[in-house]
């Protein structure tokens, strides 16, 4: 081991199936460049609680939906609690490191979200669609997800025990995803193709749609870390968030140009360095994606 290197834990499930994505070369190729800086190990998010112990960080990247072990999960994040364990991103994130309850937090506070509500009381709070969409909290990868009329939310009693959420479904142009290492904007793809979420291209955005990002940027409040904010642009040109993810976003590195490639590792390894100057023992979070 180099004298002086931070030594860093890196999470990875290398053998998770994505549709749309290749989670193991995006990995390998990360922790291939954090190598320059840090020590690097590579482990299973099975693995993370029982070694973490011999790293100043555990850094984790491409882990897969939590909801495959869950107890497994909230065991890591008790002993890294106890343990003041350093875990980029910090698990102190309000998006969906913390579960879904975000959406319905900004649908009531009046933020540009697709709205969201949990309780049957509350679909009247919804606006009119040929289509809603429902779809379990603790979901993810569209695992659970159904479109259902409005005159069958009714028959959904068990929406009433807030274990779901429903949405209408909008008709929106193109989904587009807005990348951050901890405040500071790094790249923007979007897909033209609605029926292809992960058909991704480069996106140009502009000064508003920048401000729509950084507003739940800030919101979320994590000084180290990467950040995606996904939103759909509706027929009418709003933008409205999708998703906020803060613990695990799939970075789509192998789409963007070499140049904004190599700086949002150089971005990357800065972020992580300041990280390992600050404190440690920040509180978990829970991620039910």
């Amino acid at each position: 081991m180099v004298s002086g290197r931070s030594r860093v834990l890196f999470v990875t499930d290398l053998a998770y199936q994505a549709k749309g994505r290749r989670y193991c070369d995006e990995d390998i190729f990360l922790s291939s460049r954090l190598r320059e800086d840090f020590d690097i190990a590579l482990c299973h998010p099975l693995d993370a609680a029982a070694l973490m112990d011999a790293f100043d960080a555990v850094v984790v990247r491409n882990s897969g939906p939590v909801l495959h072990y869950r107890d497994r999960y909230d065991a890591f994040l008790a002993q890294a609690a106890q343990r003041g364990t350093r875990v980029y991103n910090p698990l102190t994130g309000r998006g969906d490191m913390a579960g879904k309850q975000y959406l319905l937090d900004l649908t009531a506070a009046g933020h540009p979200v697709i709205p969201t509500v949990d309780r049957p009381q509350d679909f009247g709070r919804l606006p009119e669609a040929d289509q809603y969409a429902v779809k379990p909290k603790a979901g993810a990868d569209s695992i659970g997800l159904e479109f259902v009329t409005r005159d069958r939310l009714t028959d959904l009693a068990h929406v009433s025990n807030g274990d779901l959420l429903v949405q209408p479904r909008i008709d929106f142009r193109y989904e587009v995803s807005f990348y951050y290492v901890d405040d500071t904007f790094q790249y923007a793809l979007y897909a033209p193709r609605p029926d292809q979420r992960w058909a991704l291209e480069p996106y140009e955005p502009t000064e508003a749609d920048l401000d729509f990002a950084h507003g739940f940027v800030d919101w979320n409040t994590i000084d180290h870390g990467i950040q995606r904010v996904d939103a759909c642009r509706t027929q009418d040109g709003t933008l409205l968030l999708v998703e906020l993810e803060d613990l695990n976003p799939y970075l789509s590195l192998d789409l963007i140009p070499d140049q904004t490639r190599d700086a949002f590792v150089t971005s990357m390894k800065a972020s992580l360095r300041r990280f390992l100057d600050t404190p440690a023992g920040h509180g978990p979070g829970r991620k039910a994606t």
